[in-house]
């Protein structure tokens, strides 16, 4: 393998949950008079604060004019959908709970209690650290990151397996890109029937897209120095006329 990595943090909780609440697109909404599903009608306040622009006859108006002050009424849902086309594409969902405070043709959002469930299970946020956190810097770009990684790099992205353990590309079909943060890339390895991910951390953190690019090229360098894993060799050889 190339050059050890000395920079290997990842996002906490509450960074991940405001990284997952400032790409959200859409938000779902349970309350007492039902589920309804809202695209692009949700804005986020540097403290996280959800504000959301409804139809006048939304029955969420009446909820939370009816329901009782200070009282956890309702529940936003965030999806985090990975950008690429991979097997299970939720790499995590965002849950805040609280209640809604009507104002002039919008709702402001009142959270008491805060969730993030990931692959590795569910975490309660602190609504202090919530607040305080601050999205992952390449949050709102990661989707044309990715995707242009997969579509425009497909080499690149098989380069970079080579730094990654032979043993966990023991049946890969297919390697993708899943996820991208100032602190690493993952790659998603799908199988016949299983799949799993492996994190490439950066030697130092990538706080903007420049940043990033020099941190891809640094581990397009080790992966170039690295030796081709089996597996691939294999594939290969068999691809081969």
């Amino acid at each position: 393998m190339g050059d050890s990595h000395t920079w290997t943090a990842a996002p906490s909780a509450a960074e991940h949950a405001r990284s997952v609440l400032a790409a959200s697109w859409s938000c779902a909404v349970t309350a007492e008079g039902g589920r309804e599903e809202f695209v692009g009608a949700h804005t986020v306040a540097d403290d996280g604060r959800v504000t959301l622009a409804v139809p006048e006859d939304s029955t969420l108006v009446a909820a939370a004019i009816c329901a009782p002050r200070g009282e956890p009424s309702a529940v936003l849902e965030f999806a985090d959908a990975a950008p690429v086309p991979v097997r299970s594409r939720i790499r995590a969902r965002l849950w805040i709970a609280g209640w809604f405070v009507p104002g002039d043709g919008r709702l402001d959002f009142k959270a008491t209690r805060v969730v993030l469930r990931r692959p590795s299970g569910a975490v309660v946020v602190g609504l202090d650290e919530f607040a305080d956190a601050a999205p992952d810097p390449l949050a709102t770009a990661e989707a044309r990151l990715l995707t242009h990684l997969a579509d425009c790099h497909p080499d690149a992205v098989e380069r970079l397996t080579r730094l990654v353990d032979p043993g966990s590309l023991h049946g890969a079909v297919r390697v993708q890109p899943l996820a991208v943060d100032r602190h690493g890339l993952t790659l998603r390895i799908e199988r016949a029937r299983t799949h799993g991910d492996v994190r490439l951390p950066f030697h130092a953190p990538a706080d903007d897209v420049a940043r990033l690019t020099e941190r891809m090229h640094v581990l397009l360098t080790q992966a170039s120095a690295a030796s081709c894993p089996r597996a691939l060799q294999r594939q290969r050889t068999d691809g081969d006329g």
